[in-house]
This record gives C-alpha cells, structure tokens and sequence, in this order.
C-alpha cells in the first residue's frame, strides 16, 4: 500500500514589488514627512560639521573668504601648545566635577520621593521641570541678581548670619565656577529629574510589594530593587549629562563672561573668542574637533560599558 503523498502548503503569493517594499514610490508619504528635518539635519548639522573638520586644516579667518592657506596640523598643534587651551578644557573638567554627581544624586533622590507621592505628583513634576524650560539668559539674570554683591539675596542671607562684608560670589575666582555650577543644577536638574521618574514607574510595584512582604525597609528596597533596576537610566543620565557640561557656554558667557580674568574661561568660551574676536575660524575648528573627540571618546565608553554589562547579566 503505497503512502500517500502531501503536497506542501503554500502562502499566497507574494509579488517582488511588495517583498521589496523599500523603493521611493511605495514609501512615497514617509519619504515626504522626513524630507523637511532631513534637509534642516544635512543643511545645520551634517554640513557645519564637515566644514569644521576640512577647515581646521587651513588657516580660514571669517574675515576674508574661502578657506585660506593650507595649514596642516598647525592649528592642532597651537592648541594643544597653548596654555589657554589647556585652562580652558580645565575650566570645563571642573565645572563638570561640580555639576555632574549633584545632578544624578539629587535628580534620584527626588525622583524616588515624588515617586511615593500618592496625590499630587504632577504638581513635583511641574516644579521641578519649570526651570529646565526657561531660556539660559532668563537664568542667568535670576541668578546674577541673586548673586549681586551688594544686594543680592544671597549677600542679604550672609548679613543676616553675621557677615559684615559678604563674599562677592561671581567676583571671585575661586567661588565664580561654583556660582555658576548653582545655577545650573537649580535649572537643568528637571530633565533628569523626569528621566528618573518615568524609569521608576517602569518598575512593577509588585516587587516593593512581595519585598515588604518580606520585611524589608524602604531603604532595603532602593538599595536592592530600585537602584539595580535603574542602572541603565542612571547610565544614560550620567553620560547626557557630563556631554550637557562639557558643552557649557550660555549660563558662563551671561553671569561672567569668562571671568574674573579667565577663571571661568570654558572651551566653546574659548572657541568663540578665537573665531569671532581673533578672527581665526580655523584654530577655532581645531579646538572644537578635539572637544568633539573628548566628548566622542566618553559616548563609545559609555556604549563599550553597557554592552559589558549586558554580556555579565
């Protein structure tokens, strides 16, 4: 007796035209709805940057035209010679040292107590997240007032404890970087601050639950649920955020302009001056690459570190 046979089963047919489906008449309408950010991204982000590169290499001056002589290495070379570059990248590491950690721990911490807030939570939202909306120059003039040496508030606050003389914070040296690092962790803590919160609210209350079952204290639940679980935010936020520092300019340029002398003078401060005072837009680029190499560098770390830890779990 002979077995019978079983034909496969087969699917409808399907054309090459709809297996491809990548070609521009049939994404026609999406092709359309990034147009106008894809022209704006190669028009003020993909063409400035190749600029920068090629022109660091020639001795361009925004005072004449073209890209000038042929330099070389020359303009990297200056810079990383010249003390003011080296102040300068200082100047940013420090600011960086001041505002980063506050800015992590202070947005976890009032992120975990918003969090536990049964009423009223989009009021802790709203508050802290005002600030990081509000224009740099905005900023800067609340704070220079505050900062006044004569009838800021914080000169009021120390005449009230006792300090006949209070210290001018954005007229020292050594306190100016710390009134300026004030500043912006009162304005941008928001942002993580809601990178925070919406992480734990990814966290199944089932967990805090099952381990109050069991005992545990609500510091034994941060430490053990909440902190290992948010590990991944916390690394994105720490890397955001020491990319935001390294960048810092706006809140340095409006409170102290790079002073007193050069104590708060930051890189883009830096590169600002030599292009549009000094008139060399290549030595300019040149310094720039290299911070965008510095701030390249810490992103791939940052990428080589999760995939690690990805691997590890």
């Amino acid at each position: 007796m002979s077995t019978p046979t079983i034909a496969p089963l087969r699917g409808p047919a399907v054309s090459s035209k709809q297996q491809g489906g990548v070609g521009f008449p049939e994404n026609k309408p999406a092709w359309l709805f990034l147009a106008p950010f894809g022209i704006f991204f190669v028009l003020f982000l993909v063409a400035p940057t190749v600029y920068m590169f090629i022109s660091s290499f020639f001795n361009t001056s925004i005072a004449k035209s073209g890209l000038g002589s042929f330099a070389g290495f020359a303009n990297y070379q200056e810079m990383l010679t010249k003390p003011e570059f080296w102040s300068s990248m200082w100047h940013t590491l420090q600011f960086t040292l001041y505002t980063t950690p506050p800015l992590v721990v202070l947005a976890f911490v009032f992120a975990v107590l918003a969090n536990r807030v049964r009423r009223g939570q989009w009021f802790f939202r709203l508050a802290f997240f005002v600030p990081f909306i509000l224009p740099s120059a905005t900023i800067s003039l609340i704070w220079v007032f505050i900062f006044a040496p004569t009838n800021g508030l914080f000169a009021q606050l120390q005449t009230w404890l006792g300090n006949a003389i209070p210290t001018p914070v954005l007229a020292d040296p050594s306190s100016a970087m710390i009134g300026i690092a004030v500043a912006t962790i009162w304005w941008t803590l928001g942002f993580n601050f809601i990178l925070y919160l919406a992480g734990l609210q990814d966290i199944p209350r089932e967990l805090y639950e099952a381990a109050a079952i069991d005992g545990t204290t609500p510091w034994q639940q941060i430490r053990y649920i909440t902190i290992p679980l948010l590990s991944r935010t916390t690394s994105l936020v720490v890397v955001l955020q020491i990319i935001a520092s390294l960048k810092v300019f706006d809140q340095v340029y409006l409170m102290t302009s790079g002073g007193p002398g050069t104590s708060t003078q930051v890189a883009l401060g830096l590169i600002t001056n030599t292009a549009f005072t000094d008139f060399r837009s290549g030595a300019a680029s040149a310094a720039s690459v290299l911070l965008f190499i510095v701030i390249l560098a810490i992103a791939i770390i940052r990428q080589l570190l999760e995939r690690n830890q990805e691997r590890t779990a």
